[in-house]
């Protein structure tokens, strides 16, 4: 188990993305290409909890996407608008569809020379149109909702309108900007057009990332690109299934308990909580101190079993701080923010915690009672615990007393965890426990005894 621990901590270090490290004061550099999915999200969200915590000057988003989810373009502008890090948009050269509802979620957009932004009109995935009346919802929910993403960013609310809805003329300041029955799509030139005293979207043209750190006021010299790693997908899927990675470490966890040595069940448990953390580390969720948390409370869990059994205020708290780190590995924290807890923030967490809490105490439930009578594990459990056995020769004793009843008593030869060999008499018998460990040489008493199947309990 210890082992385990040590993997943990170690394996989930070098997970995170290579490239140079993000410092104080730096222009962060994300590329944000290709189709916008969860993935993208993912990654994002990552770069902008580490520009937080190392207190960067800006984060700029280098775009050239066709568009992509509606989903997780609401979700990348909801992590934008709440940043403390100031975000601009860089188009080069394509800012089409959910790339421009995206760009007006940041404080300022730069085109290149020869690029176009806008036709954020909803499709489904496909690309066919979506059926007029969900169409209408559709637009008139999220027109209405990334309006106001560009109100709080000083943009033109009316080009939401324009880039969404085929059904309005928009006009800027008297002047019409896109008839009805078209997308707006603006150019570079058409979006940097000054209306009413200020840019109609875009705050300048920039040939490149240096023109637009000058034009925003930022140093060029310290400026850090920033690459996803090839963990990133795999981290999306690893907090998708958090509710399974939890069962199958706590499944593992248990069978390992019951069985001596280190084997099997062990190493499982140990890969499932690892991609755990691994993937929720990579995803951007948490950091390395959680993982010191679990591994604080397994390593009393383990003190408690291995050298003061009986004493449960170590397991408990060794239980619950591995539970409430679970937990805050599956909070979505900004470092720069300050924690406030809301329903928002705590209902995934809480479901995929709860989901694998009750799967794995169901579990644990049909394990203790169908366990002790798989005939692989009794083999397994038997031949191990025979080497730590009675001090009487099993070979002088008859092995199974024919008639032993509810209420007889006897002694654990072996460790029963769950099951072993306990003396009743003269007789050594294979007997099982309902889930507890009973030491070796501990007195012990028949609850049921049905064919070969001898239950005991520990006689206090």
């Amino acid at each position: 188990m210890m082992r385990f621990l040590c993997l943990l901590a170690f394996a989930i270090m070098p997970l995170q993305a290579a490239g140079p490290a993000v410092v104080k004061d730096a222009v962060v550099v994300v590329p944000v290409e290709g189709a916008i999915t969860e993935a993208q999200f993912y990654f994002l969200r990552r770069v902008l909890k580490n520009a937080e915590a190392a207190g960067a000057k800006a984060l700029v988003l280098d775009m050239d996407t066709p568009g992509g989810a509606l989903k997780a373009t609401e979700e990348i502008v909801q992590m934008l608008m709440k940043s403390t890090v100031p975000c601009y948009t860089y188009v080069n050269t394509n800012a089409g569809s959910a790339g421009a509802l995206i760009a007006i979620g940041t404080k300022k957009v730069f085109m290149a020379p020869v690029s176009a932004i806008g036709a954020a009109a909803p499709v489904v995935s496909s690309g066919e149109e979506i059926p007029a009346t969900m169409n209408a919802k559709i637009v008139s929910y999220y027109s209405g909702y990334f309006r106001s993403v560009a109100h709080l960013n000083g943009y033109h609310p009316e080009l939401v309108d324009g880039f969404m809805n085929l059904d309005k003329e928009v006009k800027v300041g008297g002047e019409v900007i896109n008839p009805k029955g078209a997308l707006l799509t603006l150019s570079a030139q058409e979006a940097v057009k000054v209306i009413d005293g200020r840019p109609l979207l875009a705050s300048g043209i920039a040939k490149d990332l240096d023109e637009v750190c000058k034009e925003a006021g930022l140093d060029p010299l310290c400026v850090v690109q920033v690459e996803p790693s090839g963990f990133e997908i795999l981290a999306q899927w690893i907090t998708m299934l958090a509710p399974l990675f939890l069962l199958g470490g706590a499944i593992g966890a248990y069978i390992e308990f019951k069985s001596p040595g280190f084997g099997v069940p062990g190493v499982l448990s140990a890969i499932c909580f690892l991609l755990f953390f691994a993937g929720h580390y990579i995803a951007g969720l948490t950091g390395l101190e959680v993982v010191a948390v679990f591994a604080l409370g397994a390593v009393l869990i383990i003190v408690e079993v291995a050298f003061f059994p009986g004493v449960t205020f170590m397991a408990a708290l060794g239980a619950a701080l591995m539970a409430g780190a679970l937990f805050f590995a599956m909070v979505d924290y900004y470092p720069a923010q300050p924690l406030v807890f809301s329903y928002d923030l705590v209902a995934r967490p809480m479901m995929n915690l709860g989901i694998a809490v009750v799967a794995s105490v169901i579990s644990m439930a049909v394990l203790a009672r169908f366990l002790p009578d798989l005939p692989v594990f009794r083999r397994l459990f038997l031949s191990a615990q025979s080497a730590s056995g009675p001090s009487i020769p099993s070979a002088s004793l008859p092995t199974n007393s024919p008639s032993l009843g509810t209420g007889d008593t006897g002694i654990a030869q072996t460790t029963l965890r769950p099951s072993g060999k306990a003396l009743f008499g003269k007789a050594l018998t294979d007997v099982v426990t309902e889930g507890q460990f009973i030491e070796a040489g501990s007195a012990v008493r028949v609850v049921s005894a049905s064919g070969d199947r001898i239950v005991v309990e520990p006689v206090d």
